[in-house]
């Protein structure tokens, strides 16, 4: 009886986790939707529209630096449920605000908000699983619901979005705001009392962040910490401005610019189921280093077949030409990768290690992605955006390296899977 309810008490913890990933994974990556209408509705150019991506990302940092060691203290519970109140405040700000303003606070508030619940839920993943194997499944499979998450965020935007009501768009945000006070719910009434971090050694502050600043030095985390930064940067700065893309360089209308961009959102999330099965018979550098060189392919070979396009009226997905469908294609061969190396990483290193470490992977993606996404934003503007996706061959060149250089350190006997 006793297992039964351990076994109860754990799939609601769970839950609660896919629940709060799948509500962030609407917010963070609405970003590109956000700076797209900032564009065409509060008259911002390219640059300026890109440093929405800066206020998430370094609110997650920020945050991430200075509050990830204490968190197994302050309790990953309460921290994500003020994670949760604070971006409910902020969704309906955003709604009342209506400006660019508004825009910045918002995502400044979501990216304060996903550093607590990224670190959070990705020690409590720790705590719930047992083994190597549990680890990965469980890890893979919330990636993936946040994937999902992603692409679901590309169609409920444009469910509220008017052409011939420039406010319309907003009335997405009292939703999204219920969405956080259901997901809040659930979180709350999740007895998570025996999963908080009962590892956690007790030292002050000085000495959790010196701890987390000494991980740096070693060097299998610093070759991570690259992976995981040239990565995002390489999905940011595509997934960001891709709305952008169809906007301007296909010329497609707003909703389905937006729309289109879901695509990507779905190969990412394919990819990693698909990646689960071919780990089990492949080695995963095998599979990651393949998909890096198809990943550079897509670029070289279909983006400037994209340019050359002639578009006529579009009313709806089935006007798009068949290679406009193609490049967000490219997300199916880049998605095994983040998962696959968090857990490689976080896998070898003691559970009491793994908020610290957690920190730093967070620190690390949200700098790789801003970078990213700024980077976009001034190549869009200056060299055109039909050109400006070129610029990712070379993060791709610098992964793949490093990717190379990760396996070397690790040599992991036990080949991580995407999912179970």
């Amino acid at each position: 009886m006793l297992q039964l309810n351990q076994m109860s008490m754990q799939n609601n913890i769970k839950l609660s986790l896919y629940t709060n990933y799948f509500v962030f994974a609407i917010l963070l990556n609405s970003v590109g939707i956000v700076i797209l209408k900032s564009q065409n509705v509060y008259g911002v150019d390219e640059v300026m529209a890109s440093t929405l991506e800066l206020f998430k990302d370094l609110s997650i940092a920020i945050v991430s630096f200075f509050v990830a060691s204490q968190l197994p203290v302050i309790g990953y519970k309460k921290a994500m449920l003020a994670a949760l109140l604070l971006v409910t405040a902020a969704t309906l700000g955003m709604y009342f605000g209506n400006s660019f303003l508004s825009a910045k606070i918002l995502f400044a508030a979501v990216g304060t908000s996903f550093a607590l619940i990224k670190v959070s839920v990705y020690s409590v993943i720790g705590q719930v699983t047992n083994s190597e194997k549990e680890h990965n499944s469980l890890m893979s499979s919330i990636e993936g619901v946040f994937m999902f998450g992603i692409a679901l965020a590309y169609f409920i935007f444009p469910a509220f979005n008017k052409d011939d009501d420039p406010n319309s768009w907003l009335n997405v945000y009292p939703f999204l705001a219920l969405l956080c006070i259901i997901s809040f719910g659930l979180l709350y009434f999740s007895d998570t009392s025996e999963n908080e971090a009962s590892q956690y050694t007790g030292k002050g502050y000085v000495e959790d962040f010196i701890e987390m600043i000494k991980m740096v030095k070693m060097k299998l985390v610093i070759v991570f910490v690259i992976s995981a930064f040239l990565f995002v940067m390489i999905e940011q700065g595509i997934m960001t401005w891709l709305p952008t893309f169809y906007d301007r360089v296909m010329h497609l209308p707003e909703n389905i610019s937006i729309m289109m961009a879901s695509i990507l959102a779905i190969s990412l999330g394919l990819g990693r189921l698909v990646a689960g099965f071919l780990t089990k018979k492949i080695s995963w550098i095998v599979i990651l280093v393949s998909c890096l060189i198809i990943a550079a392919l897509f670029i070289l070979l279909i983006l400037p077949q994209i340019g050359k396009l002639e578009v006529g009226e579009i009313q709806s997905f089935a006007d798009v030409q068949l290679l406009g469908f193609a490049f967000p294609v490219i997300g199916f061969f880049i998605a095994p990768i983040y998962p696959l190396i968090n857990s490689v990483v976080l896998s070898a290193l003691p559970k009491e290690k793994h908020s610290a470490m957690t920190g730093l992977i967070v620190i690390f993606s949200a700098l790789g992605g801003t970078l990213g996404s700024r980077l976009i934003g001034w190549l869009f503007k200056t060299v055109g955006g039909d050109l400006a996706f070129y610029y990712t061959l070379i993060p791709i060149a610098g992964l793949l390296v490093s990717l190379i250089a990760l396996y070397k350190l690790t040599k992991v006997d036990v080949q991580p899977s995407v999912t179970h």
